[in-house]
């Protein structure tokens, strides 16, 4: 599992690089890595990108993330992969950033410092709570792709995690020692917060208990606390007092809950029964692998009228788009899936090559601005001193110089009115590519339901080949 957290840097970033590349921290060096600038030069080289941001103003200089993990649960190597990983997806080539790996505590972590600005179009980083959730998404996301363990999304202390073996199972093992939110306080000092829990776990068990006793004893395997009286009192874990059911209202008495599971009654207008848009076309469900289907009636007769609902709609959908055969199905999943991945796959190249030109530019422009004060150091009288006067738009420079040899420009430069104008072409392009990625990324989830509904009303099961095509048909960007 990997905690992330993020905060600005406002001054002292010089000492904040020196801190994060320390040699004791970091295998003497090794594990360290670097996107559009040196480490050793960072600071100089943010300071040139943020001198031509535009947009949000103020003073931050750079970002500090910190990516940490649970000990011995990954290897320095793999730890600072996932660092560069993450930092490649959340700044998207645009970001100059210095990573590196400290492995001198029991838990490794990861420190990426990135400048406040981007070298493409410089404006600034946004950080607030919607970028701060996307980061830790796709740190979650990196951490199942490493068969690492990954926070359950919820609050509080009754939250647990799921945690990926090496094998693939996945085991849930509860939370422990987590704080409660500022939000979390606050609600609990309102009052609000155990009541609103206990009615949506509530409803939760409903679904999946065979009969009231069934569903007590459920909530009190995963942690609830039962007390049996006139009428039932539940607790959550970390929870001070009792709440009994009435309190939590009407629907949630002893009686009214045994009717609920019973299918007697319908639940709660405020949680609606369908998980999904009635207009789209949801999976129809397993009758005889359902559990609360044999244990309920009620239940069961919902699932049958459900299900003809989404068969017909499968039925009119393949009516519709003239696929009257399980193989002309087939193959239009396959032609779905092939263009899906096409598409993904020359979206893919037409952002490396966006991150390549933008990273030429940078450098480029750099050395523009830096050449007179160079061409000025090489005539100057006082070497010495010029170098002491100008010593950031010197190695700023130097930095630029060394970086455009190693994109294999050594001479002439291309034309920067040419690059841009190629840039801006291809930034359309992508804009486009985008649209056309996430409408067959649709595509593909639709016809995979209907394949899945088609087999399951058939009672086929799916060929060894269909497998490979539905995992073949996943491109995430």
């Amino acid at each position: 599992m990997a905690r992330t957290e993020i905060h600005p840097i406002k001054s002292t970033l010089r000492k904040a690089l020196d801190y994060i590349c320390n040699p004791e921290k970091t295998d003497e060096k090794i594990l360290i890595s670097s996107y559009g600038c040196e480490p050793e030069t960072a600071d100089l080289e943010f300071a040139y990108t943020l001198s031509g941001s535009v947009g949000r103003k103020g003073n931050n200089l750079a970002h500090h993330l910190i990516q940490s993990f649970d000990p011995g649960e990954v290897s320095y190597e793999e730890a600072h992969q996932i660092g560069r990983e993450l930092a490649d997806k959340v700044l998207q080539g645009k970001y100059e950033y210095v990573l590196t790996t400290h492995i001198d505590k029991n838990h490794v972590h990861n420190h990426l410092i990135f400048c406040a600005a981007n070298f493409a179009d410089h404006h600034k980083y946004v950080s607030n709570n919607k970028t701060r959730y996307h980061i830790r998404n796709i740190s979650d996301r990196l951490c199942r792709e490493h068969n690492l363990s990954t926070i359950i999304p919820g609050k509080g202390q009754d939250k647990g995690f799921i945690e990926y073996s090496k094998d693939g199972e996945r085991v849930i093992r509860p939370a422990k020692g987590r704080g409660k939110s500022r939000a979390e306080y606050n609600a609990e000092k309102r009052g609000a917060s155990w009541k609103a829990r206990l009615q949506k776990a509530i409803d939760g068990y409903i679904e999946l208990s065979g009969d009231f006793e069934d569903m007590l004893k459920r909530m009190e395997a995963d942690g609830y606390t039962i007390k049996r009286a006139k009428y039932t009192s539940y607790k959550l874990p970390g929870q001070g007092r009792f709440t009994g059911g009435p309190t939590l209202g009407a629907e949630y008495t002893d009686e009214r809950i045994k009717e609920r599971i019973a299918g007697l009654v319908k639940a709660p207008k405020r949680k609606p029964v369908q998980l999904q848009d009635d207009k789209k076309i949801s999976l129809v469900i397993d009758i005889e692998n359902s559990i609360k289907a044999q244990q309920s009636k009620g239940y069961e007769h919902w699932v049958k009228l459900y299900n003809l609902k989404q068969t017909a709609k499968t039925v009119t959908f393949l009516q519709e788009n003239n696929l009257l055969s399980y193989a002309q199905l087939q193959s239009k999943i396959a032609e779905v899936q092939t263009l899906y991945g096409d598409t993904a796959e020359t979206l893919k190249g037409v952002e490396q090559r966006l991150s390549d030109m933008a990273l030429l530019i940078k450098h480029m422009e750099n050395y523009r601005r830096t050449l007179p004060v160079y061409q000025e150091y090489r005539q100057a009288g006082n070497k010495d001193r010029f170098y002491r006067q100008n010593e950031s738009a010197l190695i700023v420079h130097e930095a630029a110089k060394k970086a455009l040899r190693e994109l294999g420009i050594d001479g002439k430069l291309p034309s920067l009115a040419e690059l841009k104008k190629e840039h801006d072409r291809l930034t359309q392009e992508k804009t486009l590519l985008y649209r056309e990625y996430g409408s067959l990324k649709k595509q593909v989830k639709e016809y995979d339901t209907i394949n899945t509904n088609i087999d399951q009303i058939l009672d086929r099961q799916p060929t060894p080949e269909q497998d490979r095509q539905k995992t073949k048909g996943k491109h995430e960007l």
